[in-house]
């Protein structure tokens, strides 16, 4: 067992799969029936060889991936899972360290400190903030709903923590007109209720209209959280935080941003005046296996009120060792205790990409969107429904639910690229988010030229 055979047989094979999908001209996938049916059987009643299980595996599964690392994809706002993230990502798994404390792990520990720092320095948020680093943005936002939630009723003299929300002052949460499912969730989570929340009315690209926040904060009583939007999912627009975060402070109300990629704006010179206000703000939550291309899962819940943040998350047993002194410690910001020991990733892509990379990145994907939007806005019978202002545009085709359903479907038939639909003010679109990193301006006109293809045969 010393070579270990089974870790260089996934290795070659990953190696080989990251090779190959970068140049594939179409990527046709298994559909989750067929992968069913491959994996399907009885619970072995004893073991096999390692090397003879990875290869199955291998065997199996390869027709049923994704190819949300290739170049051509565009189905929701994922990350290309970027060759250095994956192999810090293998070297985490190999040392099968968890996050948890700093004597159980003290390398994962220190690198996710620097981590943290490096991703406040390139967001541009308060340098004293507290980062957990969690699964994604849904747990992201979670934790900092719980900070958020924690800090308002401490502030109305209630103990949420030890107490539970028996009996506790009611807190109201303000929020947008389209904001993302996965606030919701977290509002479900915490006691806070997904119907209860009072909203906000947002204009045609899915922002927050600040006089109407500046009205609703006005009929609230008690203890508010408002819940504000970097890139609306459908649009990407981002709600204008230097005209809401006055409204919410004077309100006295915690204002947090749902930021899951749009807050990478902020490391871009070019598109911070999109995020402008942003630092303003209670909390953050945002992803790395979005815009800064590091496997799944993670994401980072980032608040201001550190104490705020420990209080509502900190886990103690006798048997967990405490950081000492001004020491950070790394189970005080999330809800898990065994984690995997997501700051290797985060560090290592951070040192790949390094300020300027990510700047660019974030400009780069920005002007593919802008481009494949004009030019598919520029074909008869194609309507871009938003302007373009960051990675994510929605097209419609023939002004008609069944033609646009139809062309989405020859789209993802066709397998040159994949590109998903959703919902927007009650019809269907084509939704393309432009995320990964393989992505460059000549794969993105090959997708175009896709797309209007599959149109016109569509249209006939």
């Amino acid at each position: 067992m010393s070579d270990h055979p089974a870790m260089r047989r996934a290795a070659d094979a990953a190696i080989a799969y990251r090779r190959d999908i970068a140049s594939a001209q179409t990527t046709p996938v298994a559909d989750y029936a067929a992968m069913l049916t491959a994996f399907a059987g009885p619970v072995p009643e004893s073991g096999g060889d390692p090397d003879a299980i990875i290869a199955e595996l291998i065997d199996k599964a390869t027709p049923g991936i994704r190819a949300s690392t290739g170049p051509r994809f565009f189905g929701w706002v994922i990350g290309n899972s970027h060759p250095t993230g994956v192999a810090a990502d293998w070297l985490t798994s190999a040392w099968g360290q968890n996050g948890g404390n700093l004597i159980a792990a003290p390398a994962a520990s220190a690198v996710e400190k620097v981590a943290a720092d490096w991703l406040l320095d390139l967001l541009h948020l308060p340098a004293a903030s507290s980062v957990g680093f969690v699964t994604g943005a849904t747990v992201a936002n979670f934790v900092c709903l719980a900070a958020a939630r924690s800090e308002m009723l401490a502030r109305a003299g209630w103990d949420v923590e030890a107490d539970g929300m028996f009996g506790a002052p009611p807190v109201e949460v303000v929020i947008g007109a389209d904001a993302h499912a996965t606030v919701y969730s977290g509002l479900k989570y915490l006691g806070l209720g997904a119907k209860r929340v009072k909203i906000v009315e947002s204009n045609a690209s899915g922002r927050m209209i600040a006089g109407d926040f500046e009205r609703v904060l006005k009929a609230c009583t008690g203890p508010v959280i408002a819940i504000a939007q970097a890139g609306q999912i459908n649009t990407g627009a981002c709600d204008r935080f230097a005209e809401i975060a006055p409204i919410a402070k004077q309100a006295g109300a915690w204002l947090h941003v749902d930021g899951a990629f749009g807050l990478w704006a902020q490391a871009s010179p070019e598109k911070a005046h999109l995020t402008a206000g942003v630092e303003a703000a209670d909390s953050w939550a945002t992803d790395g296996h979005k815009w800064l291309q590091t496997p799944y899962d993670c994401g980072f819940a980032i608040v201001r009120d550190a104490e705020a943040h420990r209080r509502a998350m900190a886990i103690s047993a006798s048997y967990l060792p405490p950081a000492e002194g001004a020491e950070r410690d790394p189970s005080a910001y999330v809800p898990e205790l065994s984690r995997r020991a997501r700051g290797f990733a985060t560090w290592a892509m951070i040192r790949q990409l390094g300020r300027e990379g990510i700047a660019h990145m974030v400009e780069c994907h920005s002007e593919i969107a802008r481009h494949m939007g004009e030019r598919l806005a520029d074909e008869a019978g194609i309507e871009l429904v938003a302007p373009v202002e960051l990675n994510q545009f929605m097209v419609r085709f023939g002004n008609s639910d069944d033609l646009t359903l139809a062309t989405v479907r020859q789209v993802q038939d066709d397998a040159v690229a994949f590109i998903g639909s959703a919902q927007w003010r009650g019809q269907w679109v084509m939704r393309v988010s432009v995320t990964s990193i393989a992505t460059t301006m000549a794969e993105a006109d090959v997708t175009v030229d896709a797309v209007i293809d599959a149109w016109r045969r569509v249209r006939g």
